[in-house]
């Protein structure tokens, strides 16, 4: 038994671990996502199915972004019980802006999946109304279940805590972090996995190596690695953690590595805000590029397969 096991050495070196990592983080994703926002919704004033999934990671990720100067004030500070409200409200928006980043890299997975390997759906199913609403109820849909969340993170207490650290018990109890997991970023993340694969698969099948192609392959790599990089190590951090919380995990040096390893994946997994810049450049080139070359191309080569089966 470990009862005892002291984790300050892990705290010590987090405190200036977090700044070498949240700084940077900051500052690069502050002006990219900026940049992103002013070159969708300014120059090039083209609201496609992409430009409006595209501001709405953008905005995504500078609501994640907006909390890191107060979690890097939490490390190293403690916090008067009087701000335990505002403290809850940070908390729920980084935590949107987590959540967020992934249903909404899923979305835009699902979207190109239609359009490439659908073209004669695609016009009924993808229209900028329908990804605006796809948005929309991405929002609603995060935006209800953090908050339901993160209200149970932290007790009520008349005592000075640490913001963003050490939850209640219940922020770690089962039906809570198996929820977390499952619809957070396990459902997420075969989506991801298994659009990605088809429409690489679709375009590897079609035999084009046009430049739309080469575009196409690029936007989809990029979005699989600003999701499986951040979120992957992160979210097993928390499997870790949790198996931790609930006695399966005892060892005082098994808990000293994964507590280092949680709070490191943590904060590596906000370098999505920078990330996403890759999504950004490629589908800022494919809507400067002539409009739907590329899936028209594919409808007329599948017009033709279609026509050769039924002639033979």
């Amino acid at each position: 038994m470990t009862s005892n096991c002291s984790l300050e050495a892990v705290d010590h070196l987090m405190r200036y671990l977090e700044l070498a990592i949240y700084i940077p983080i900051f500052l690069f994703g502050l002006i990219l996502n900026a940049a992103a926002l002013l070159v969708f919704c300014v120059f090039l004033r083209k609201w496609t199915e992409s430009t409006i999934y595209m501001t709405s990671l953008a905005l995504m990720d500078m609501l994640l972004l907006f909390p890191l100067p107060f979690k890097m004030y939490a490390t190293n500070y403690l916090w008067p019980a009087y701000l335990q409200p505002l403290c809850s409200v940070l908390e729920s928006l980084y935590f949107v802006g987590i959540y967020g980043s992934i249903y909404t890299i899923m979305c835009i997975s699902v979207d190109r999946w239609v359009a490439i390997c659908h073209p004669f759906k695609a016009k009924q199913l993808r229209s900028p109304k329908v990804a605006l609403g796809t948005c929309i109820g991405v929002w609603v849909l995060v935006l209800a279940a953090v908050s339901w969340t993160t209200s149970r993170f932290r007790e009520t207490k008349q005592t000075d805590f640490h913001c963003f650290h050490r939850f209640a018990e219940e922020g770690w109890s089962p039906p809570i972090i198996i929820c977390l997991l499952v619809f957070g970023f396990l459902g997420p993340t075969l989506v991801v996995v298994y659009c990605s694969a088809r429409t690489i698969w679709a375009l590897w099948q079609s035999g084009q190596h046009s430049p739309q192609s080469r575009a196409c392959v690029k936007i989809i790599f990029s979005s699989l690695s600003a999701f499986l990089l951040p979120f992957t190590p992160s979210h097993l951090g928390i499997l870790l953690q949790f198996l931790v919380r609930q006695g399966m995990i005892q060892d005082c040096g098994s808990k000293t590595r994964i507590s280092l390893f949680i709070q490191t994946a943590m904060c590596l997994s906000n370098i999505t805000c920078c990330l996403d810049a890759l999504c950004y450049y490629f589908i800022a080139h494919e809507v400067r590029s002539p409009k739907h070359t590329f899936r028209i191309s594919m409808v007329s080569q599948r017009r033709g397969k279609d026509l050769t089966s039924s002639d033979t």
